[in-house]
């Protein structure tokens, strides 16, 4: 008995290996291993004779046999297949009968009419209660699309997979009821909670459609602001650039005059070293100019921020600004601030004129920071005429 199930299954995987297409991702040999191992499940756990149990291993090898032939009625090649193998064998012939019965009622939609058969089926179907339902279902689901006989989405299947555990399946024997029926009831919970999930990813989709079709035509608002955005970044980039160059000039001026007075000074008790006065006077006098200009550019300015709310109704009031509102009270800021956002043209209008004073601070800080580095910049050519005129008048 032992040597003939054997001889089966090595028939069978060789069968698979040189005649079955590789588009068969779940009815494959894996396929019947499993098949085989859920029908082992189920004779251990029952009073059956030997002939019983060999019908049963013969049935979970053969029963997949036929889609080497075809899909559509596959069983009934698998049960000739079977037969002929056997029969070579010489298996008797009341076997090789219940055989090819039980292969038959693995068909879809056939009721099993005895116990044997009942045990064939739910080994058959199995899979809805193990751990790998997920993995085999999504074999399964591309086999039908790679055969080109069915294409589901990820969708369409979740919910094909939960009409069949509730409406299209149920165990037989008594075995898998008591022992499987837990099992297919976890990967039933899990396809709803998918589902479920699903269902509110969708939810949320749909409600962003909406949210986009409702604001689709206010595109423009969106490049408005985006102008805005842009154009203030640029202004408070540009500030910063101003400011860290006037902060160069002005440290490095303050280097050069604390260096002079350190260095120089004591020289002057030299009368020799009177010619070296002049000059130096000179180029102090330009780097203190430039460091005056220098805290000029970087030196803060606040306005009056004191507005009342007749101001904010005709808007005159630009509430983007810090220096117009620092000295009003919360609540009258609040209600400003309330009236403005009520008002799309007062927004932009407080945000163009924001830009326009940005650019007026920015025009008034280059201006000087260039007058400052012309100033700089003299002072060092006629610091040095002075300086040579004075070492060539002193020697």
């Amino acid at each position: 008995m032992k040597e003939i199930v054997s001889q089966s299954e090595n028939y069978v995987l060789n069968l698979f290996k040189e005649e079955l297409p590789d588009s068969y991702l779940y009815h494959n040999f894996t396929h019947t291993q499993r098949v085989l191992s859920s029908t082992e499940e189920i004779i251990d756990k029952n009073p059956l004779n030997e002939n019983e149990k060999l019908i049963l291993r013969l049935s979970a090898l053969f029963h997949d046999t036929g889609y080497i032939k075809t899909y559509d009625n596959h069983e009934e090649e698998s049960a000739e297949i079977a037969r002929n193998f056997l029969k070579k064998k010489n298996v008797e012939n009341g076997i090789v009968s219940e055989v090819e019965k039980c292969i038959l009622a693995t068909r879809k939609g056939v009721q099993p009419e005895n116990r044997l058969q009942e045990i064939i089926v739910d080994a058959d179907n199995s899979h809805v209660a193990k751990d790998y339902f997920e993995e085999v279902s999504e074999f399964l689901r591309k086999e039908l699309e790679l055969l080109g006989i069915s294409t589901y989405s990820q969708d369409e299947w979740l919910q094909k997979n939960i009409e069949f555990l509730t409406t299209g399946h149920k165990f037989y024997s008594a075995f898998a009821i008591q022992n499987w029926n837990t099992g297919k009831e976890k990967n039933l919970s899990d396809l709803m909670g998918s589902k479920e999930k699903q269902k509110k990813k969708e939810q949320k989709e749909d409600h962003k459609a909406q949210v986009k079709a409702k604001y689709k035509d206010k595109t423009v608002d969106r490049g408005i602001q985006t102008f805005y955005r842009v154009t203030l970044r640029n202004h408070i980039k540009l500030s910063d650039i101003a400011d860290t160059k006037a902060n160069i000039l002005l440290s490095v001026n303050a280097i050069i005059i604390s260096l002079l007075l350190t260095n120089l000074i004591a020289k002057f008790d030299d009368p020799a070293n009177y010619y070296l006065f002049v000059p130096s006077v000179i180029f102090v006098i330009f780097c203190v100019i430039a460091i005056v200009m220098s805290i000029i550019v970087t030196r803060p300015n606040v306005t009056r921020g004191k507005f009342n709310l007749e101001d904010v109704q005709k808007k005159k009031v630009n509430l983007a600004f810090f220096g117009n509102f620092h000295k009003m009270s919360l609540e009258d800021y609040e209600q400003a601030i309330d009236d403005m956002l009520e008002d799309r043209d007062y927004i932009y209008s407080s945000l163009t004129k924001d830009l326009y004073f940005l650019g007026k601070v920015l025009d008034k800080k280059y201006k000087m920071l260039r007058h400052t580095y012309n100033v700089f910049m003299v002072g060092i050519i006629i610091s040095a005429i002075a300086f040579i005129i004075g070492f060539l008048a002193g020697t």
